[in-house]
């Protein structure tokens, strides 16, 4: 029978913990997650946005207005669309630039969308759907002077 101590280790018998191997798995992880994710841009609607400080409204003979009042009925260039839906307003956007294509020379028209305070945020959204589906990627709000800001 071997009946040694087993309190007089040796230094070199100590058990070490070596950490190259879990370096290794991790980078091997890393290289994994960066190769497997993948990076999209979504596609956004560029915008202009508004200023509570307005400036006096200058002439632009590229603009196509659109009106939104509290009860959700739109206008377009100051005449009503019938129907409140994105297709009547689409079909209302382009017969506006149709209109407007000799004037333009080449130039996109901007979409000035004058919407109540009180209008719905869908109603808002659904000009810029109907935009979108025109074609017309210019959009800018109208806002007013706040009453606080005097000048």
């Amino acid at each position: 029978m071997n009946f040694k101590n087993r309190s007089h280790r040796s230094a070199s018998t100590e058990p070490e913990i070596n950490l190259i191997p879990f370096i290794d798995v991790l980078l091997v992880v890393v290289i994994f997650l960066m190769l497997s994710t993948t990076y999209s841009k979504f596609t956004e609607v560029e915008l202009k946005l508004p200023t509570a400080d307005v400036q006096a409204a200058k002439d632009r003979p590229n603009e196509i207005m659109v009106s939104v009042n509290s009860a959700g009925v739109y206008s377009v260039d100051k005449q009503v669309v019938a129907q409140r839906g994105v297709l009547a307003l689409t079909s209302a956007l382009n017969a506006a630039s149709k209109r407007m294509e000799s004037s333009l020379q080449g130039k996109a028209p901007i979409i000035v969308i004058n919407a109540d305070a009180n209008a719905s945020h869908q109603s808002v959204i659904s000009v810029m759907e109907a935009a979108r589906q025109a074609g017309l990627s210019q959009i800018t709000f109208a806002t007013q002077k706040s009453a606080g800001s005097g000048n």
